[in-house]
């Protein structure tokens, strides 16, 4: 994939397809009308691993790794994640917060020289709502990440019969793979 193609992109569409033993998502680029462009990554997680990892690659046919994060610890409930690229080199990190999820989801990206954006469920009420049952975890959620008080990205996720979400990317420097990174696992890991 054309790195500067890559980070010249301000809107991603992130669809989860639907399989029994393994999550996928597919993650393109938006058109200016909002529909699928080219396809810059493609992930895999598999259900039930002892340590989180993901690996995206640059095709469904998982021929050509891109990235990936991976779980810090076996279990833990505010895990951090390493997010590599194919060579292994860091890109940066992302952890949950655990005391603030609680009550909203609450999420803290590192990028090296960019600083620290946290992300946060938007809704305080949709968020009490998804805790109460597993029966409404398909209402829509909206993160919003900032960084130093300004907007850097979001993620909404869009209504429909699998996991769709829309990333709108504010800040020039954030690097469009750990953006990415963060978006999946905001469907991947989001109930754990």
């Amino acid at each position: 994939m054309d790195q500067q193609f890559l980070q010249s992109q301000r809107q991603l569409l992130v669809r989860q397809r639907i399989r029994l033993m393994v999550n996928q998502y597919e993650v393109c680029a938006a058109q200016p009308d909002g529909s699928p462009g080219p396809l810059l990554a493609f992930a895999q997680q598999k259900r039930m691993a002892f340590r989180e990892q993901v690996t995206l690659y640059a095709d469904d046919q998982r021929q050509q790794p891109l990235l990936g994060f991976k779980a810090r610890q076996i279990i833990d409930l505010g895990a951090t994640y390493d997010v590599t690229d194919a060579a292994g080199t860091p890109i940066g990190l992302f952890r949950k917060d655990f005391a603030k999820s609680l009550l909203r989801s609450t999420w803290h990206l590192e990028q090296p020289g960019l600083g620290v954006a946290t992300g946060a469920e938007r809704n305080m009420a949709v968020a009490l709502l998804r805790r109460l049952s597993d029966l409404l975890s398909w209402l829509p959620y909206h993160f919003d990440f900032t960084i130093d008080g300004q907007p850097a990205f979001s993620v909404v996720r869009k209504w429909g019969l699998r996991d769709s979400y829309l990333v709108d990317i504010h800040h020039p420097q954030l690097d469009r793979r750990l953006v990415i990174a963060m978006a999946v696992a905001l469907d991947a890991l989001q109930s754990r």
